[in-house]
């Protein structure tokens, strides 16, 4: 006597799976990376990376690629909707938009975008563990598989000026993050950039966290480190923007279901 038949499995050209989206205009692109930056400001405010008026997240403009999106001065992320963001051209000033810009972000974030033409996105903050680790002057170990993302792409620039609003020291900054996708600022914070602002964010959310699993980890013992050719490999996999973007999904999708006035 035979069972009942299996069920066929679904083909996997009729199961959804987000990609990067194909834009049909330039404005059409604009107002996608500002829906992106709202929400990855919405969250950062959510995991608690603001601090006072510190901390940005810039988008370069897709017509206009020496100009970008950023937070208004002053606006709590946890507010800011699509039409707060303010654009600024590299020298910071205000092309369109109601608000100030945080100079500090210009002096860094228009060098890192000059010197990165492939970046579109660029995100620093003062988190906690971020500048825990940079307060020691560290880099991250290979222990996890979400540091390994960062494994020999991520260095350390080794110097503290205070409040950075010097372009000279912007571009000291960018020539030490090269081609790499995130920079410990020293005794400051994380850095991190990406092809798309969902890039972006999802590697400083993740770097965050890293910081926080190995002072966490070296609290409790003595971490061990993923071999070398088994991190690199890790980092073929993991470490590149598609999958950050991919990563991103659900937060994004979190974010503006249960706050959808950040589209506004």
């Amino acid at each position: 006597m035979h069972g009942p038949t299996p069920p066929l499995p679904v083909p996997t050209d009729k199961l959804q799976f987000a990609m990067p989206p194909m834009h049909e205009s330039l404005e059409d692109e604009r107002k996608h990376r500002k829906e992106r930056l709202a929400s990855a400001l919405r969250l950062f405010g959510r995991l608690g990376y603001e601090d006072g008026v510190s901390g940005h997240i810039t988008a370069r403009d897709p017509e206009f690629s020496d100009c970008f999106w950023v937070n208004p001065f002053g606006i709590p992320f946890r507010h800011v909707t699509v039409s707060d963001l303010v654009l600024a051209n590299q020298d910071g000033q205000v092309v369109e938009g109601g608000h100030h810009v945080n100079q500090a972000a210009f002096a860094v974030h228009a060098q890192v975008h000059a010197a990165r033409p492939d970046v579109v996105a660029v995100a620093h903050c003062h988190s906690v563990h971020g500048r825990t680790l940079a307060a020691l002057g560290e880099l991250l170990d290979p222990i996890t598989q979400e540091s390994c993302a960062f494994y020999e792409d991520h260095a350390l620039y080794d110097a503290y000026t205070s409040v950075t609003v010097d372009p000279e020291e912007g571009r000291r900054i960018a020539a030490a993050l090269g081609t790499r996708k995130a920079l410990v600022l020293r005794n400051h914070g994380l850095l991190t950039v990406g092809d798309s602002v969902d890039a972006a964010a999802w590697w400083f959310m993740t770097m965050e966290r890293s910081c926080q699993v190995q002072l966490t980890a070296r609290a409790a013992g003595r971490p061990v480190l993923i071999e070398h050719r088994q991190a690199v490999a890790t980092r073929e996999q993991l470490g590149g923007d598609l999958v950050a973007w991919i990563n991103y999904q659900p937060m994004w999708r979190e974010i503006t279901r249960s706050e959808p006035d950040l589209l506004d």
